[in-house]
């Protein structure tokens, strides 16, 4: 390996941890995210020093890294520690599909892997190709409400929402995708989403169980033809809330399966 690429990366969140085992890149990694899922041998393999608004500096420090890789805003204070430390850090801030793609052609360049992370990048196009066409034969696309967090109700994120239209549904809220930060996403009257009728509701609350049940109790609720319908899903966290490839891959196939089956109900009833 040349020595001008990194050749010890800590990974602060998971998804540069997906996309170099992914390269064939994981002997670079020396330190991963604690919510490390994706591949499942990697916390078998390597040390977890870092939660995602939290990281053990001196741990990580030990482990002499010429490369700390994160994500977003929330893990400045972390990269600002490292940089302090002379560590070079790179903080991402992938929000959409398309970026999460050129996230992984920058990643691949980084660790001089490029070809295999276009040949990745392409496989995971033609993926997304293939369940928007499926989607467009679709006679009626189902509104769909995505809820990150329940308290305070936090909507999608904007890759999240782009998936839900992809795999042929449409987002109640896509204005409220386009914001980076949670706090903008909050929907802060819940009879927003009573007056939207979402057709499929999916939780996905970071990391705690969705508890549907609850969502079906709240106040205004009982119409909402979701609820009314028993069309309410959890999606785990790790499989869409990380904008990486799981998100492409085994995220979309979960929303496509759910809208898949509403239209094929839809159909029968109407």
């Amino acid at each position: 390996m040349p020595a001008r690429l990194p050749q010890r990366i800590v990974c602060l969140t998971e998804e540069p941890t997906e996309i170099l085992y992914a390269l064939g890149e994981e002997a670079r990694i020396v330190g991963i995210s604690g919510y490390t899922v994706r591949p499942a041998r990697a916390r078998q393999e390597k040390p977890r020093v870092s939660a995602f608004t939290s990281a053990r500096i001196e741990p990580i420090l030990a482990l002499k890294p010429d490369l700390a890789i994160g994500f977003s805003d929330m893990q400045a204070d972390i990269a600002q520690t490292l940089i302090r430390h002379g560590v070079e850090v790179w903080i991402s801030n992938h929000r959409s599909i398309d970026e999460i793609l050129g996230y992984v052609l920058r990643l691949g360049a980084m660790v001089g892997a490029h070809e295999r992370a276009a040949q990745l990048v392409a496989q995971l196009q033609a993926g997304l190709d293939r369940v928007a066409e499926q989607a467009a034969a679709l006679q009626h696309r189902p509104r769909v409400y995505f809820e990150e967090w329940d308290e305070p109700q936090i909507s999608a994120i904007r890759w999240v929402s782009e998936l839900i239209s992809v795999a042929g549904g449409n987002d109640i809220f896509p204005e409220r995708a386009v914001a980076s930060l949670g706090r903008d996403r909050i929907v802060a009257d819940p009879l927003e989403v009573v007056r939207a009728a979402p057709d499929i509701i999916f939780g996905s609350w970071c990391g705690k169980k969705f508890r549907p049940e609850q969502v079906a109790a709240r106040p205004g609720w009982q119409d909402v033809p979701a609820v009314r319908n028993g069309a309410l899903f959890e999606i785990k966290s790790p499989l869409i809330l990380q904008p990486g490839p799981a998100a492409l891959t085994d995220g979309l196939a979960a929303l496509q399966r759910h809208v898949q089956a509403w239209a094929a109900q839809d159909e029968r009833t109407r």
